[in-house]
């Protein structure tokens, strides 16, 4: 039979196949649910639907089942033409002892030479068409004619148009005698024609389009397939120049280890060196001293006096009591790995993780800023101590020991007061303002050592003095004649004047400035103890100094 969908399946095969919808008992087609899914044939009665096996079509089975469909006799002549080339001799089905010779397309039988003959005889088969085997077989395309179903005798050659459907001549004469029928040959144009105009106007040109879409899909597919294939290989490729990258960083970062290790050994090994030294220092001055006391008479004491006094005084003053900050015991903490911070790149790919060591390098640690060489007398100075690792690298947490100190390179009892500000980043703000000028000498230590450049020579310049008057020629021209005007310059004028005019005692006789009296225009005001050496009671009777 064929499938609504034009699908050929044997009857057997259709009727295996599961129901998708089935109509309600008791029919009625009314109700909802799966009745609603019902079809009725043309006889009223409800069909059954369901999927094509081929293309998952759902597809009406009339109620009657796969005979109520049309049969598919194109196929039928495939399948009996590849039995008579395939399967060899074939055995007559009536009698079942002779090798079939003929066979009868009304009734489908293969018939051996004398049932054939008995066929012919036979009043109600005479009339059938009996062919050769041969003959089917060398024309390699069967031509049956189509039976009727309900009169197995003959053949549909009428076509009634009122029901749509071929019909046998006693169909047309019983059935269908009201009904206009025709030769089936005389309707098979028309028929023909509106297939054929459905096949090459519209199904045609769909099916070139689809051809078209499906080979440019399948194109799509293998470009797919390509490309994949080729991003597949990309990412392998970098998975393994990844992984070497990745194995190279992890190479580094234990050679990195191993120089913090080296690092912080030498580091100690030094410490331990400075502080035995120290510690042979102290204790052979102590002992010779306390040996001195005990068991030295007046005399010795007194004669030896001198030099170990002088040695005491020297231990005292070189600073070797150790700090705590700088000796506190170290469990190696400070170095630990950070996975996850990122460490650049290596072999052109990002990689992280990184060492971090929170110990300060003291020969690697820096000051920024000019104020730690120049500073200015009564203003206020400012440099930072950066504290760095052993990478060169600024910390980023504070708490380390800083110890900033600042003293007059020749008064040694001229010092400054100074502040140091931890900013917790690695960074310590030293500020300081020196009240007088001179050469001094900075010490900035870290952990009681002096970092690189320590100590730093500062030198700090006198304030510069502006003048607080005027330059005039005389202040009784600036002041407008004013007796009340004083002048810096030890000039006078007799009538009450308190200052200075052109021609009179003690006048520079040039432009000065009026609150200390000296004659250069950029000049620095001169102080207080030069106004009483000018004054006209003092005995420096000139201003050019």
């Amino acid at each position: 039979p064929i499938l609504p969908c034009l699908h050929t399946f044997c009857s057997d095969c259709i009727g295996q196949l599961e129901p998708f919808s089935v109509p309600p008992r008791g029919g009625g087609g009314g109700g909802g649910g799966s009745g609603e899914a019902a079809q009725r044939d043309r006889g009223g009665r409800a069909s059954v639907t369901v999927l094509c096996p081929e293309c998952d079509t759902e597809v009406d089975i009339p109620q009657s089942g796969p005979a109520g469909l049309s049969t598919d006799h194109l196929a039928l002549d495939e399948v009996f033409l590849e039995t008579l080339v395939s399967d060899g001799p074939l055995g007559c089905d009536l009698c079942g002892e002779g090798v079939a010779e003929s066979r009868c397309d009304v009734c489908s039988v293969n018939l051996c030479g004398f049932c054939r003959q008995a066929h012919r005889r036979q009043k109600r088969t005479a009339s059938h068409s009996v062919q050769a085997v041969e003959e089917l077989k060398a024309r390699g395309r069967l031509c049956r004619p189509v039976l009727c179903s309900l009169h197995p005798a003959q053949e549909l050659r009428l076509f009634c148009q009122p029901c749509d459907l071929p019909v046998c001549l006693e169909c047309a004469a019983t059935l269908h005698r009201d009904h206009r029928c025709c030769p089936a040959h005389d309707v098979i144009d028309h028929h023909g024609d509106r297939i054929r105009e459905l096949v090459s106007v519209r199904l045609r040109p769909l099916l070139e389009r689809l051809e078209e879409s499906l080979r440019k899909v399948e194109i799509s597919q293998e470009s797919l397939q390509v490309r994949v294939d080729a991003t597949a290989n990309e990412i392998r490729a970098f998975a393994r120049g990844y992984a070497s990258a990745v194995e190279a960083h992890c190479l580094s970062l234990l050679h990195r280890l191993e120089e913090l290790r080296v690092q912080r050994r030498n580091h100690l090994h030094l410490q331990r060196a400075q502080l035995q030294q120290a510690l042979l220092d102290v204790r052979g001055s102590v002992e010779f001293a306390e040996r001195l006391l005990s068991c030295g008479s007046d005399a010795e004491i007194l004669t030896a006096k001198g030099v170990t006094l002088r040695r005491l005084t020297s231990l005292e003053e070189r600073g070797c009591d150790p700090h705590p900050a700088a000796v506190a015991p170290d469990d190696g903490s400070s170095v630990y790995f950070m996975p996850r911070e990122p460490a650049g790149e290596v072999e052109g790919y990002p990689v992280v993780g990184v060492i971090n060591s929170r110990t300060v390098d003291v020969s690697r640690c820096t000051v920024e800023g000019e104020a730690v060489q120049q500073g200015m007398e009564g203003q206020q100075g400012h440099f930072t101590l950066v504290c760095r690792d052993s990478a060169g690298e600024q910390l980023t947490r504070g708490g380390e020991h800083v110890l900033v100190s600042i003293v007059h390179r020749k008064k040694k009892n001229c010092t400054v007061e100074m502040t140091v500000a931890d900013s917790n980043d690695g960074k310590y703000r030293v500020s300081y303002k020196p009240e007088e000028a001179g050469e001094y000498s900075v010490w900035v230590c870290v952990r009681a050592q002096h970092i690189k450049g320590s100590p730093f020579i500062l030198n700090v310049k006198r304030k510069f003095r502006h003048h607080s008057g005027t330059f005039h020629c005389c202040s009784f021209c600036s002041s407008g004649g004013t007796k009340d005007a004083l002048c810096g310059c030890p000039g006078s004028m007799p009538g009450g004047f308190k200052g200075c005019g052109h021609g009179h005692k003690g006048h520079p006789g040039k432009p000065h400035w009026s609150c200390c009296g000296s004659t250069t225009e950029k000049s620095e005001c001169l102080p207080q103890s030069i106004y009483a050496a000018v004054s006209p009671g003092g005995h420096l009777q000139t201003v050019e100094l």
